[in-house]
C-alpha cells in the first residue's frame, strides 16, 4: 500500500484526493470551486475527448465554437431553463471600467445562445437536420465543489441538433445517448445503466432526458453523461423556424447533449485502488513504458537504452501512436521509477534489465494486478497488445461484477430505505411518483434520488410509494 494514499476503508473522500494529488492529476485553483489540470490529467482528457470526437465525426457531426458569455435576456427567455441554472449563474456586470447596461451570464451551458444563431442560419427544410457539436468550458457556481466531479468551471462538449420533426430529434436524442454508453463501456470500461430521467430529475426546459449511469467504488452514483429532448421548447423561445416542404412554417425540433470532465473522476473512483490511479489501457496516454535498468553506466547507456527505445518504436509503430515511452531517468533508484508509473496508472510497465537482454527478454508487470511475466522480444508486439486487451477487458468485467453485487431490488418504500441506508448501491423498484414524491424519497433517505427508468428493461409493476402502475427504476445516493 502507497504510504501517500488514505486507504479507501477509512476515508474515501481523502483517497480520492490523494489518487489525484499522486498521479499529478490536477490541483485547486486561487478561485474557489476552480481547478487547474496538470499535464497528466489533462493527457487523460484529450484521450477522451479524442475517442467521443471520432464517435461525434462518425454520426455526422461537426464542431463550432460559440460565445462565452451570454446575455442575460437569452437566458430569460425560456423560464424553465433559467429557473433551473439562476442559482448556478456566474454574471459579469462590468467591464472596461464601467457598468453593463445589460449583464452577461459565463455559460452554464449553451441553448440559449446556440437557439439564437440557428434561427438565423436555419431558413428551410434544405438547411436541416443542423448537427453541431463544440468543446469548450463553462461555469456553474458550485456551493460544494470537489475536483473533476463537480467543480465551479469544467471542461466538456455540448452537442446541439435541429430538426424538422419530432420524430427525427428523438432518434438523434437516442443516438447520441447510445454513443455515449459504447464509448464509457468500450474506452474507459465503465459498465454503466442507461435510461430516462425522472420528472424531478429532468434538464431544465427538457421533455425529456436520459442518462448514463455508473456505479463508484464507494457505491455511489455518477450521472456520466446525458442527452436531451428539448421539443419545440427553445425553438419557440429563440424563433427557430423553417420553412417545410409545402411553404408553411413551422418551429424545429432541438436537442442537446453533454460529457464533462467529471469522466476522470469515473475513471479514478471505477478502477483505482490503495497504490494510487488504474487506468483502461484504451484511454491511457501512456499504455506501456521501457524501463532500461542496470548498474553498469556503459551497458546501460549504449546497450539497454538503444534497445529499449527500438523496442518502444516498434510498439509505437504497432499502435500507430505514441502510446509507449521509454524512462530515461536514470538518477533515480529503479524502485522510484517503478513507483511513479504505478501511481500515475500506466497499465503496463516492461523492465529491461541485464539478465533480460542476454535472455532475449523483457520482464512485464500488469497495473492492474501486479502480475510478472516474461515476454520475448520477438513477441513484444503481440504479447503486450494481448496484455493490453486483457487488462481493458478486466478491468470493465470487474466494475460489471461490482455493480451487480450491489444492485438491489426493493418492492416496498420502506425496504428501499433500509438497503439504501444499510447496504447503498443501486436499488431497483417500481416507481410513478411526481416531483413532490421525489422530494420526500431525498428527504427520507439522506439524499437518494431516482437516477434513470433504465431503457433494457420495460417491466411494470405496483410504485412503491403511490400503488400505481410504474417502470423499474433505478434509486441510489449519487456525486
Amino acid at each position: 500500500m502507497a504510504r501517500n494514499i488514505t486507504p479507501r476503508d477509512t476515508d474515501y473522500s481523502q483517497w480520492y484526493l490523494d489518487v489525484i494529488k499522486a498521479a499529478e492529476l490536477a490541483d485547486h485553483a486561487p478561485v474557489r470551486g476552480c481547478m487547474v489540470i496538470r499535464p497528466t490529467g489533462y493527457a487523460i482528457w484529450e484521450s477522451v475527448q479524442r475517442h467521443f470526437d471520432d464517435a461525434f465525426r462518425r454520426t455526422g457531426h461537426v464542431n463550432a465554437y460559440f460565445p462565452l458569455l451570454i446575455p442575460n435576456s437569452f437566458l430569460e427567455k425560456e423560464a424553465e431553463h433559467v429557473e433551473g441554472f439562476a442559482p448556478e449563474c456566474a454574471m459579469v456586470t462590468h467591464a472596461g471600467g464601467e457598468k453593463l447596461e445589460e449583464p452577461f451570464a459565463i455559460r452554464p451551458t449553451s441553448e440559449t445562445v446556440i437557439g439564437h444563431m440557428y434561427s438565423k442560419w436555419i431558413q428551410s427544410w434544405r438547411d436541416l437536420p443542423v448537427l453541431i457539436n463544440q468543446w469548450c468550458n463553462v461555469m456553474r457556481w458550485e456551493k460544494r465543489t470537489r475536483l473533476f466531479l463537480r467543480t465551479s468551471e469544467f471542461l466538456w462538449q455540448e452537442g446541439h441538433t435541429a430538426h424538422a420533426t419530432s420524430g427525427e430529434a428523438v432518434e438523434e436524442t437516442l443516438r447520441m445517448l447510445e454513443v455515449y454508453r459504447r464509448v464509457m463501456e468500450d474506452v474507459l470500461a465503465l459498465p454503466v445503466v442507461w435510461g430516462e430521467k425522472t420528472q424531478g430529475e429532468r434538464f431544465p426546459g427538457a421533455v425529456s432526458t436520459y442518462s448514463c449511469e455508473a456505479m463508484m467504488s464507494d457505491k455511489k452514483a455518477l450521472q456520466a453523461g446525458t442527452s436531451h429532448f428539448l421539443g419545440q421548447n427553445f425553438a419557440r423561445a429563440f424563433e427557430i423556424r423553417f420553412q417545410n416542404k409545402a411553404g408553411d412554417l413551422e418551429e424545429c425540433w432541438t436537442t442537446s447533449w453533454g460529457a464533462s470532465t467529471r469522466l476522470i473522476g469515473a475513471l479514478i473512483m471505477t478502477h483505482s485502488d490503495e497504490d494510487g490511479l488504474v487506468l483502461p489501457p484504451r484511454v491511457a496516454p501512456t499504455k506501456a513504458v521501457l524501463l532500461p535498468i542496470g548498474t553498469d553506466e556503459q551497458a546501460l547507456e549504449n546497450v539497454l537504452l538503444p534497445k529499449a527505445r527500438e523496442l518502444s518504436d516498434r510498439l509505437n509503430e504497432a499502435m500507430g501512436g505514441l502510446d509507449t515511452v521509454v524512462d530515461t531517468r536514470f538518477y533515480l533508484r529503479p524502485g522510484d521509477r517503478f513507483f511513479h508509473h504505478l501511481q500515475r496508472g500506466v497499465p503496463l510497465r516492461l523492465e529491461l534489465g541485464e539478465k533480460d537482454m542476454r535472455g532475449g527478454t523483457v520482464r512485464a508487470v500488469r497495473r492492474d494486478t501486479g502480475e510478472k511475466f516474461d515476454i520475448a522480444h520477438e513477441a513484444l508486439v503481440p504479447g503486450v497488445l494481448k496484455v493490453l486487451e486483457d487488462i481493458q477487458v478486466s478491468l470493465y468485467a470487474k466494475a460489471k461484477t461490482f455493480r451487480e453485487a450491489n444492485t438491489f431490488f426493493a418492492s416496498t418504500y420502506d425496504e428501499l430505505k433500509a438497503i439504501l441506508d444499510e447496504k447503498g448501491g443501486f436499488v431497483e423498484a417500481y416507481f410513478a411518483g411526481d416531483v413532490e414524491d421525489e422530494r420526500r424519497l431525498r428527504e427520507e433517505t439522506g439524499g437518494a434520488t431516482p437516477r434513470c427508468v433504465p431503457l433494457s428493461d420495460a417491466s411494470t409493476g405496483r410504485c412503491i410509494m403511490t400503488g400505481k402502475e410504474g417502470r423499474k427504476t433505478i434509486f441510489a445516493k449519487a456525486y
